[in-house]
């Protein structure tokens, strides 16, 4: 089955419609987000058919959402002791439910309002499955994955200072000068010098890796320094120990690859999810434990679901927008 490849182009079009979609559903549009919006249809036909495929897949989600509203609704009702009619909480429900949806996508399936609000604040963003190269002063190069933000702090006394948002990065330093480098993120700092390391911020965990080089990771009283081919990985209430691992897979974005040995589906269908645009949704536990070995290009992420159906036996659905629902075949 050929399939066009999206471009970044088409990428940033499809984050757009999605935007849109939310926003239109917030019921706080003004005059001027409708003209804005009418605008934003008319220069190009590719944003019209984008928002139209959007909405279709904010249409077919919403049941699951609503229902997701609702089952949160009775766990705080009965932590309150509170006992509400049903025909009242139906109604709380469905009044509810756009404002519910644009705060907090079903499946992170949208860019919630204050992700919209977020992105456009960072000073280098990149788009779902997108790559980008920036070449900052003093030598220092920085080599941003898919989904990924950074903001520029101030270079004070030939030390530059980027803070990362989310995402993935590699960081290059000069290997001929003295500039050191200062990565914020999620609570530490990593610090480098004539060093090239592997940083990644998701959820609410934090990995480095040292490629090249040393490289000193610290958050409030922990300090480590990591030599090449050590990684180590904290969060807020977490500081890890450095462990050996492979580099190359570690780096494997870098070539448009994706490399997992021995890793949980669960884990892979994550994972691809950060560079896929649309969704893959794992609807069994069991098929999720499933161990995989096996290395994709990211420009051919559709190989995984290939492979989940014929070497899981997994039964596929697919729904607008590139959206998949992935379950255990039934006998």
């Amino acid at each position: 089955m050929n399939k066009k490849t999206m471009t970044a182009d088409d990428m940033a079009i499809q984050r757009e419609a999605q935007a849109w979609v939310v926003r239109l559903a917030s019921h706080a549009v003004t005059e001027d987000d409708a003209h804005a919006f009418r605008q934003w249809c008319a220069q190009n036909r590719a944003h019209a058919t984008a928002f139209s495929q959007a909405r279709s897949v904010w249409s077919a989600m919403r049941p699951a959402a609503m229902q997701l509203k609702q089952h949160e609704a009775i766990r705080q009702d009965a932590a309150a002791g509170m006992r509400k009619g049903r025909r009242a909480f139906l109604g709380g429900a469905v009044a509810a439910s756009v404002a519910y949806l644009a705060f907090r996508p079903p499946m992170e399936l949208w860019p919630s309002l204050g992700e919209v609000a977020a992105g456009f604040a960072a000073d280098y963003q990149t788009a779902t499955g997108e790559q980008r190269s920036v070449a900052m002063s003093d030598g220092l190069l920085v080599q941003m994955n898919t989904q990924t933000r950074i903001n520029v702090q101030a270079n004070v006394n030939n030390e530059t200072g980027l803070e990362l948002l989310s995402g993935e990065a590699e960081i290059q330093t000069d290997f001929h000068k003295e500039n050191r480098v200062t990565v914020v993120a999620g609570g530490g700092v990593v610090s480098a010098l004539r060093a090239r390391f592997n940083i990644r911020y998701t959820g609410n965990n934090v990995c480095v890796t040292c490629v090249q080089g040393r490289v000193q990771v610290g958050q409030a009283i922990h300090r480590v320094t990591l030599d090449a081919g050590q990684q180590l990985s904290y969060r807020a209430d977490d500081f890890g120990v450095p462990q050996a691992v492979n580099t190359s897979n570690v780096t494997a974005w870098r070539k448009r690859m994706l490399v997992f040995n021995q890793v949980a589906l669960s884990e892979v269908v994550a994972e691809v999810n950060r560079y896929r645009p649309g969704k893959l949704i794992l609807r069994s536990e069991e098929l999720g434990r499933s161990k995989v070995q096996a290395s994709f290009s990211i420009d051919r992420l559709d190989d995984v679901i290939a492979l989940i159906r014929d070497a899981y036996g997994a039964d596929v659905t697919q729904l607008p927008g590139g959206i998949v629902l992935l379950r255990k075949a039934t006998a």
